[in-house]
């Protein structure tokens, strides 16, 4: 069951534990926005090494079990009450390898894991959502797989755009006009959701003024990780506001 936090103390009643890419400079600053209006939930990272995305040998082994699972532990002991892969690996590694994952996690720590990929097929089943609009930074062979991947959850990309980069670095460097172009591009596909798939985009920010003017829901990673995290916490992600529908009931309960 969520409950509303009610707090309690000066101190944050509730602790977020974020597995955060290394080379990533987008998600923490956003997590700390987000996050910045409620006092009493805070949010805390451990890096895994994480420097390009590829599907080559070496692109693929930095999402090898052991460093997630010892960045999972050194962030169990600081006590957090949930732990969230902020990465997107499960989008072409697939679904079942972030389940695996948390569940190892979980067993190891005793603390309830997700992942943004994670949180992202949640909000998109609770809410019925089968077709959507899909935004990345990715190269055309990663953006085929998550597509690929996402079929086989049942869910069906109608409409897509992606820029070609396999530097992280250069993924966070890209402009906030640049993703909302791109999701005004995959809007007239009339997809139910668009999904902003990488968390070293800054979709966030675009997201509650692009929803009022397209009429649809937009789901960006980092804020599905943040819910995902709240939700594992069992604190409502109603929390926060100003940040999309998906802070607003709109994936259901």
């Amino acid at each position: 069951m969520i409950t509303r936090l009610i707090p309690t103390t000066d101190t944050a009643a509730v602790k977020l534990g974020m597995l955060t890419p290394s080379s990533n400079t987008v998600l923490e600053p956003v997590c700390a926005a987000m996050l910045a209006g409620s006092p009493h939930v805070s949010v805390h990272f451990a890096r895994v090494r994480v420097t390009q995305i590829t599907l080559d040998e070496a692109g693929l082994r930095q999402f090898a079990d052991t460093p997630m699972l010892d960045a999972a532990g050194l962030l169990a002991d600081a006590r957090v009450d949930s732990l969230c892969w902020n990465g997107t690996s499960g989008g072409w590694l697939g679904v079942a390898r972030d389940r695996a994952l948390c569940a190892e996690m979980t067993r190891r720590t005793g603390i309830p894991a997700t992942t943004s990929v994670l949180a992202m097929c949640d909000a998109l089943h609770q809410s019925g959502t089968t077709r959507i609009g899909l935004v990345t930074p990715y190269q055309d062979d990663v953006q085929a797989r998550i597509v690929t991947s996402l079929a086989a959850d049942g869910v069906t990309v109608v409409a897509e755009r992606h820029l070609r980069i396999s530097d992280n670095i250069a993924m966070g460097n890209v402009e906030t006009a640049v993703i909302a172009d791109m999701i005004n591009e995959v809007a007239p596909a009339a997809p139910d959701a668009v999904v902003v798939l990488c968390t070293n985009l800054r979709g966030a920010p675009v997201v509650a003024e692009l929803e009022r003017t397209l009429g649809i829901p937009i789901l960006d990673s980092v804020a599905l990780a943040v819910w995902g995290a709240l939700r594992a916490a069992k604190v409502s992600p109603d929390i926060l506001s100003g940040w999309g529908r998906l802070f607003e009931g709109w994936p259901g309960s």
